[in-house]
């Protein structure tokens, strides 16, 4: 038996394979990845490792130990170049590994400033892997100055991030309103006042021209506005986009991301999909998630699938984002909203509720675990409180779970 074989070694990836083994899988367990080192955590990248409080070691999952005593071939570094779904083969540099099924964990990749506006020269960085983080640290010291174009989650939380370090920053967002495209805008009125008063500059509706550099690295930028900031390093955070090309040159069906069935099959009955890279079936829709959570669900559901469970992923979408003081956590899809339910609390202390008609859609707690865990309870119920109620400092919140 030529057992399985998973490409891409990040959460998904680690997550899956963990998983079979635990199921009871005892075949050939092959997990292989680009970068040098073991799977590890990413949403600690631009904030804790950056700013020097958490430890490399501290990233990885596991150690790497575990995965030779769970007999999982890692191979680290390494690059697959092709599929053949006829032989059931992958390759990766010399080698030819040979597989029964086939799993793809692929994650995303960050969208990058275009090379006609500058953005090959040096000092201008993305936020995604370790290589990244490493290679930005140098520049991020007290005194830099810094622009970062993109106000969405990766924008913001590394906006934050750069101004504890001392960097003076801007961030400009071609939108409106920063986060416009994934949140509301009570939300993104908070953030943009949480992070004036640590000192950002918030351009909104004023995109990107063109960077200016000598001698091959950015000095500046002039933007849509026609003014022009000095800086000394770029933080592009325009998003990532699901990473299919391996998948789209085996000719497997993509739309959003690898195109998969309720249980994690793509088009080819013996390869499956999970995570960032993977786009799903979500009550009548097509999806695909962006998170930790999602990440690990799915792929732990695969992994049973592929041992033959039969069962179809639901997901309890829920993200989190953290800006300085302020841990913001997210329950459900804010997707089809038509108003907002504002919760006040102490200080700042807040949420805001979204709703279809009466119909509870998703969740934003700033600072406030408890509305964050009783919206998210009655979201994985289908339960929707009285928005009233919601809106009432005086109602317990417990109490809407019995409701």
């Amino acid at each position: 038996m030529a057992g399985i074989v998973v490409i891409g070694a990040g959460q998904a990836g680690a997550s899956l394979v963990a998983k079979l083994r635990s199921e009871g899988y005892q075949g050939a367990l092959t997990l292989i990845g680009e970068e040098p080192v073991p799977p590890y955590q990413r949403p600690p990248l631009s904030k804790g490792y950056l700013l020097g409080e958490t430890e490399r070691e501290r990233l990885f999952l596991r150690p790497e130990k575990y995965y030779a005593d769970q007999n999982i071939a890692l191979k680290l570094g390494q690059r697959v170049t092709s599929i053949d779904r006829g032989a059931r083969t992958v390759t990766a540099g010399d080698e030819v590994i040979a597989y029964d099924q086939l799993a793809l964990t692929t994650g995303s990749r960050p969208r990058h400033l275009p090379e006609k506006i500058g953005g090959d020269l040096d000092a201008v960085f993305v936020v995604r892997n370790l290589a990244d983080i490493d290679a930005m640290a140098p520049a991020a010291k007290d005194g830099a100055r810094a622009l970062i174009v993109g106000g969405g989650y990766i924008g913001l939380e590394a906006a934050a991030v750069a101004t504890k370090l001392g960097v003076k920053v801007t961030l400009v967002e071609m939108a409106e309103r920063i986060l416009q495209r994934v949140a509301a805008r009570e939300t993104s009125d908070y953030f943009r006042a949480l992070h004036q008063r640590h000192g950002v500059d918030i351009r909104e509706s004023a995109g990107l021209d063109r960077l200016l550099g000598e001698d091959g690295r950015v000095t500046g930028a002039r933007l849509t506005d026609g003014s022009e900031v000095e800086v000394d390093f770029v933080i592009a955070g325009v998003g990532i986009t699901p990473s299919t090309w391996l998948a789209e040159m085996a000719g497997l069906e993509i739309d959003n991301g690898i195109a998969v069935d309720g249980q994690g099959r793509t088009s080819d009955p013996a390869i499956w999909a999970a995570g960032d890279c993977a786009s799903f079936p979500y009550r009548g829709d097509r999806i695909r998630l962006e998170s930790v959570p999602n990440a690990i669900d799915q792929a732990e559901c695969v992994a049973a699938n592929m041992l033959g469970a039969g069962k179809d992923y639901v997901p309890q979408p829920w993200f989190w984002s953290d800006q300085y003081d302020v841990k913001l956590q997210i329950a459900g899809l804010n997707t089809g909203y038509d108003r907002i339910v504002t919760r006040q609390g102490a200080g700042q202390t807040v949420s805001f509720w979204y709703y279809c008609g009466d119909d509870l859609r998703a969740v934003d707690a700033m600072n406030d675990p408890r509305a964050y865990m009783v919206g998210k309870r009655l979201i994985d119920a289908g339960k929707s409180p009285d928005p009233a109620a919601v809106a009432d400092p005086e109602t317990d919140l417990k109490t809407l779970l019995r409701a």
